[in-house]
């Protein structure tokens, strides 16, 4: 049977810590080491998952065979420097830091370092997210196949070509934003009509959840499922009728598309 590898996190903030419980699910925490510049804050949270705790970021990675990035993207190249002498020949560099491409980190790392690049989304903290890995130039298959175990604990993983990743992140990155968007606008749109805030916002919630389970349960397209809640003359046809007269669906495809936008100038900048 092959050893687990050992792995630093650098970073432990909200995703960092979901990432974290993922780690330690994969591989043990006696092979999870992290570090954090918020060291009073980092050591409480390695307390918590019963991982080491390191002082500096060359210490974490040191010994490790993984090293996870989960910091601010403003912050990836302060973090690469002081990994720069502390990562041997081959390690595998794995960055959640939203729009920094393999490129970037690979020129400011080891040469020969291998990278792997990850969009994750906020319900992986719940271990029900959605992450997007890509390969840089000098990582194999085996290298996403080992990173999509590592996050398993997560949710789903899925790879995808590196000019894909500014989409993912305007379609699953920011989505959950969106989708509470929708859950807010309900709740609004039942207290204009008389409801308690607490009832409309429960009504709200519930229904986005169980529509999204059912949506994931069916092997239907959600035109089909949305087509089967919409019988004509009827209220929900009502409904549709003034989204399609409003161009809610065009509007959502221009939000996507800013958001899109806005990935690539982070990722040029």
């Amino acid at each position: 049977m092959t050893e687990q590898p050992r792995v630093a996190l650098v970073g432990t903030g909200v995703m960092g810590e979901a990432v974290l419980g993922s780690l330690v699910a994969a591989v043990g925490a006696a092979r999870v080491t992290v570090t954090d510049g918020r060291p009073e804050h980092g050591r409480a949270v390695a307390e918590r998952h019963g991982v080491a705790w390191a002082d500096d970021n060359a210490s974490a990675a040191g010994g490790a065979d993984v090293v996870v990035l989960a910091v601010k993207p403003k912050d990836v190249a302060a973090v690469c420097a002081d990994l720069a002498e502390a990562l041997g020949e081959g390690r595998l560099v794995v960055s959640v830091a939203a729009g920094m491409t393999t490129a970037y980190l690979a020129e400011r790392l080891p040469a020969g370092t291998r990278v792997v690049r990850v969009m994750p989304n906020t319900p992986a903290t719940i271990g029900r997210g959605i992450a997007a890995l890509s390969g840089g130039g000098a990582s194999v298959p085996a290298d996403l196949d080992l990173v999509g175990g590592l996050l398993a604990g997560t949710g789903e993983t899925v790879q995808v070509p590196e000019s894909q990743q500014d989409v993912v992140t305007a379609v699953s990155g920011s989505g959950p934003a969106y989708v509470f968007y929708l859950i807010e606008a309900m709740r609004d749109a039942g207290v204009a009509g008389g409801l308690d805030a607490e009832l409309a916002l429960q009504l709200a919630r519930h229904t986005v959840a169980g529509a999204a389970e059912l949506a994931l349960a069916s092997d239907d397209d959600p035109t089909v499922l949305r087509e089967r809640v919409t019988s004509p003359g009827g209220t929900t046809l009502a409904a549709i009728t003034e989204l399609d007269r409003l161009e809610v669906r065009d509007a959502v495809g221009s939000a996507v598309r800013k958001a899109w936008e806005r990935a690539a100038e982070l990722g040029a900048s």
